[in-house]
């Protein structure tokens, strides 16, 4: 049944976000014949259109990164919490697959969001002169990779780059989760659900500021901050990275999975869709 709720899912998600792929894709060519031409003439028409096209391109890039967030949010709240809820939640589905099958699909497409942009972002600086000179010296170029893949600083470094996105799905997924927890709040109210949805999400944030910052502060001043020094001390400033970006990762999920209890217990227990 999981399946049929992502099959659904993609087919509702994708009648957005493909076109949104497809405008973006159309922009990077267009910013690309303006960086290669447009922006060089001496043609004030064509060097308005040139910058036009850029600007463009960087908003379809903000818009791209703003809708595949707006739209999974959407759909859980249209999904479950509008009219369309009284079908959902007579469903053979539990609860946790109604979310799963949403986690899920958002992260195919935050994955396929930032493919895109890398994509369009190659279209726009793509050169014929410099794919040439790439492809003459692609040999040497691989050979020069494959020695350097094995150093010390080549394999920290994607590392780091692998825990950074790590990171940013998680992240990705926590800030779904805490939309989700403050729609589901929100809607157990009897009356002004959005209404109560939006003031939860502010309470939800300022609960997490005010905690972060005390936090911070508590641990500035206890004897494990002391400790962390003096353990930190004993290992290489490479290692101390990872350790932060593990540590961040770890935070994100258990906030996330504070935001997933909250969900599935104010959808099972609390929902009000009258």
């Amino acid at each position: 049944m999981l399946r049929k709720l992502m099959k659904h899912e993609f087919r509702a998600t994708g009648r957005i976000m493909l076109p949104l792929f497809l405008i973006l894709l159309v922009t990077s060519v267009g910013a690309n014949f303006s960086v290669r031409g447009m922006l060089e003439t001496e043609n004030r028409f064509l060097n308005v259109l040139g910058v036009l096209l850029v600007m463009a391109f960087a908003i379809a890039i903000i818009g791209v990164c703003v809708m595949s967030m707006v739209v999974m949010v959407q759909r859980f709240y249209k999904n479950l919490l509008q009219d369309e809820g009284y079908v959902m939640m007579t469903l053979p589905v539990s609860v946790h697959q109604h979310i799963w099958s949403k986690l899920i699909v958002s992260a195919v497409w935050f994955a396929l969001t930032l493919v895109v942009i890398c994509l369009a972002c190659l279209i726009m600086a793509f050169d014929v002169d410099l794919v040439h000179q790439i492809a003459g010296g692609f040999s040497e170029l691989f050979q020069e990779i494959y020695r350097n893949f094995t150093a010390y600083y080549a394999i920290n470094g994607t590392a780091i780059v692998a825990e950074f996105l790590v990171m940013c799905f998680v992240g990705c997924y926590a800030m779904c989760l805490q939309f989700y927890a403050a729609l589901a709040i929100g809607h157990s109210c009897p009356n002004h659900k959005m209404a109560w949805s939006v003031l939860w999400f502010f309470i939800i944030q300022f609960v997490m500021q005010f905690l972060g910052g005390m936090g911070i502060v508590l641990l500035d001043e206890s004897w494990i901050h002391h400790l962390l020094l003096g353990w930190t001390d004993n290992i290489s400033a490479m290692a101390s990275v990872h350790l932060g970006m593990v540590t961040m990762i770890l935070g994100e999920v258990a906030v996330g999975a504070i935001f997933y209890v909250l969900t599935t217990w104010f959808l099972k227990k609390r929902l009000n869709l009258e």
